[in-house]
C-alpha cells in the first residue's frame, strides 16, 4: 500500500486528489494540510511514502516544506503539484529535494500514475515543463571534432531522449518494444552513470554535457 500525504490549499483540488487516491488500488491518503503551518506538522509526524506538495500556499512557499521533508532523510518521494509552469521553480524544487513536477491542469489519472511511477524509481514531469527545461538549459552545439562522449549505452540514450520528450515509462516501453520493468532498469543505469537521482536532474546533467539528441 502506498501511503500519501497531501499539502494543498485549494479545497476543490484537495477533494479531487483524495477521491482519486481512494478509488485507486493500492493507494491511500494518510494526511492532508492546507497551509505551511499545518504542512510542517504533517511532515514532522511522517508515516507516508509520497508527499504531494503545492507551491503557492497562503502562508509561505511549498519549497520550504519540500526542503524540510528532504532533510528528514526518509524514503519519501516528493512530488510537486502546482499551477506554475515555470522552469525556475522546477529547478528550485529539484534542488530542494523534489522527485517530480506536475501541473494541476493535467488529468487526475496522470497524477495517480505519477505516484506509482515515483515509487518505482521514476521522476514524473509534465511534458510542457520538460520541454521548457530543455529549452532553457540546452547548450550551444559543440564543434564536430569536440563532440562529447556519452557515458550512456545506446539504449539508455534512447530511453533518456524519450523521457526528455515527456513520454512515460509505459509509453517508452511501447515505443521500444520492451517491458516497463526494462525501462526502469535502464533509468536506474542512467541515474547511476550521470550521478543523479531524478529525471529532471538527469535531463539537466545530460543537456549540460551535450549528450541529449536535439532533434
Amino acid at each position: 500500500m502506498i501511503r500519501i500525504a497531501i499539502i494543498e490549499d485549494d479545497p476543490v483540488m484537495l477533494e479531487k486528489l483524495e477521491a482519486a487516491i481512494a478509488a485507486a488500488e493500492g493507494l491511500m491518503t494518510v494526511g492532508t494540510a492546507q497551509n505551511c503551518a499545518a504542512g510542517r506538522g504533517l511532515i514532522e509526524a511522517g508515516g507516508y511514502d509520497v508527499l504531494l506538495c503545492d507551491l503557492g500556499l497562503p502562508d509561505g512557499s511549498g519549497i520550504d516544506l519540500i526542503r524540510l521533508e528532504a532533510g528528514k532523510g526518509r524514503d519519501t518521494d516528493i512530488l510537486v503539484i502546482t499551477l506554475f509552469a515555470d522552469q525556475g521553480k522546477l529547478l528550485a524544487t529539484i534542488r530542494a529535494g523534489a522527485r517530480g513536477y506536475l501541473l494541476k491542469d493535467g488529468s487526475i489519472d496522470d497524477c495517480i500514475q505519477a505516484i506509482r511511477d515515483s515509487r518505482r524509481g521514476g521522476s514524473p514531469i509534465s511534458p510542457i515543463i520538460a520541454r521548457q527545461l530543455l529549452g532553457e538549459i540546452r547548450p550551444e552545439a559543440p564543434h564536430p571534432e569536440t563532440l562529447p562522449v556519452s557515458p550512456l549505452s545506446e539504449r539508455e540514450s534512447e530511453v533518456l531522449n524519450l523521457l526528455a520528450r515527456g513520454f512515460s515509462y509505459a509509453e517508452c516501453a511501447e515505443i521500444l518494444h520492451v517491458s516497463a520493468n526494462t525501462i526502469g532498469t535502464h533509468v536506474k543505469g542512467i541515474y547511476r552513470k550521470l550521478e543523479v537521482n531524478s529525471r529532471a536532474e538527469a535531463l539537466f546533467e545530460a543537456s549540460s554535457q551535450g549528450i541529449l539528441d536535439r532533434r
